[in-house]
């Protein structure tokens, strides 16, 4: 005779483990992120987009982990997540930019080239902009221009342009005194 008779006793146990992780994963993400945050003077709105898109990804490992651990089979899981990356990426095809620019925005918050209240210049041959950050968002930079003009720059274009950060604006003169 069995100590314990449960016939999902292990199911059980690598579920709670699971969940155990995931919930240490999301306080130890939390407080590396606000740390780094800190650290780097980034603003607070900031640090929460990255937390939430980084529990998200927790989130989800740790769903397909239980999910594993009830015996789904694996000929029925890969099916599943085989069409819903095909759903997914048949209805999201013309929305690629949104994840490239989120990654972006993730990428920019963890490499910390510039920060808000900086004044940079987008070396673009077609449309060159000197500008102050006025924010970084998930999805794009707000600018505002020596002229008022505030703009709207999406963060995988700002990942793929050369840029300077500008101390104190260039003024140009053909004249010396």
């Amino acid at each position: 005779m069995k100590l314990i008779d449960n016939p999902y006793l292990i199911e059980e146990i690598i579920t709670l483990i699971t969940l155990v992780t995931y919930f240490i994963s999301k306080a130890l993400t939390v407080k590396i992120v606000r740390r780094f945050a800190k650290s780097n003077e980034v603003l607070e709105h900031r640090a929460n987009l990255v937390i939430k898109y980084i529990n998200l990804l927790i989130g989800m490992l740790a769903l397909f982990t239980i999910i594993i651990a009830w015996g789904v089979k694996k000929d029925q899981i890969l099916l599943f997540i085989s069409s819903v990356f095909a759903v997914v990426g048949v209805a999201s095809f013309a929305q690629w930019s949104i994840l490239s620019n989120i990654t972006a925005g993730i990428v920019l918050f963890f490499s910390y080239p510039f920060k808000i209240g900086d004044k940079i210049r987008i070396h673009d041959k077609d449309f060159p902009i000197e500008a102050e950050i006025e924010d970084i968002k998930a999805f794009y930079i707000l600018l505002k221009s020596n002229e008022g003009e505030l703009i709207t720059f999406p963060n995988n274009l700002l990942m793929q342009k050369g840029i300077s950060i500008v101390n104190e604006p260039i003024e140009r003169s053909e004249f010396t005194d």
